[in-house]
């Protein structure tokens, strides 16, 4: 074992701990931000298989029925488990993972475009010295994103398994078909999707744009409100750029399409149909 001393580096600070005060047209979207992760949780947690997860459980069961010494209730949640794969199986001949389980974290940096290129700017100094562990404590907080986990059982090898341990319970060999079974339920597949929150936020600052940008006769408080919300998309983009998401080639169009979208509202004008570039390549772009 690797053991790695702790240290404080207190002479490259990270990212602020407490998120820097955001322009109110980011503030306002963020309901807008918060329901659609949400969403994307809830769909996650429709896309889980009971079957699966009552497969998860048994095998629980049958490493606690060996641990308290009653072998013939292992076998029955061991068969019972296998019976509920077959199942998903009978159902999907191709399916190879069958999720049971999603994890949802969150990692938000709230922070003002110099902040970030300050602190990127630390970390390459770090490793250009060679401090890899002082870049890495830095690069923690050098995130903006949800992250889904999907926690599978792989369908190829699950079954299998479970009816190798059945063998070693008949023959009295529990303490082998103990370490089986806990090698099964720590090999679960883990799938994770991310989903960059800058985008996410830079997604509404154009929606809440477009509407204003269709209404004719806008007030002064309204043409306000749409400059800031283009300003605040060109913010979240160039945020996200910084943070390293997606292909850097793909940023510079959209930038010209919100250059395009300033010129295009000022003054007052109004029109339809200005927004559906920027909003297909932000589409696309995080698909």
């Amino acid at each position: 074992m690797l053991l790695i001393p702790l240290h404080t580096y207190a002479a490259h600070p990270a990212p602020p701990a407490k998120a820097e005060p955001q322009p109110p047209a980011s503030q306002a979207v963020q309901p807008q931000v918060d329901k659609r992760t949400a969403d994307t949780t809830r769909q996650k947690q429709r896309e889980l298989m009971t079957e699966a997860q009552s497969a998860i459980t048994e095998t629980e069961n049958a490493l606690k029925a060996l641990d308290e010494k009653r072998n013939r209730d292992a076998l029955a949640a061991l068969a019972t488990a296998t019976g509920k794969l077959e199942l998903i199986l009978a159902r999907s001949p191709k399916l190879a993972l069958a999720p049971v389980r999603t994890d949802v974290l969150t990692h938000d940096l709230l922070a003002k475009n110099d902040t970030v290129k300050a602190a990127i700017k630390d970390v390459r100094d770090l490793l250009r010295d060679g401090e890899v562990q002082k870049a890495r404590q830095l690069m923690q907080g050098l995130a903006s994103e949800v992250e889904f986990r999907t926690f599978s059982i792989p369908l190829e090898t699950y079954p299998a398994a479970i009816k190798a341990i059945t063998p070693l319970i008949d023959a009295g060999k529990v303490e082998e078909a103990k370490t089986e079974l806990r090698t099964m339920l720590n090999t679960l597949v883990v799938t994770t999707e991310v989903v960059p929150l800058p985008t996410l936020r830079a997604e509404e600052q154009i929606k809440a744009a477009q509407a204003l940008a269709e209404k004719a006769n806008r007030s002064k408080e309204e043409n306000d409100k749409l400059a800031q919300s283009i300003a605040a998309a060109r913010d979240q983009l160039k945020i996200a750029e910084l943070l390293g998401y997606g292909d850097k080639k793909d940023y510079k169009p959209m930038y010209q399409q919100i250059d395009d979208l300033d010129k295009k509202t000022a003054g007052g004008k109004w029109g339809k149909g200005w927004f559906e570039k920027i909003r297909q390549q932000l589409a696309a772009w995080r698909a």
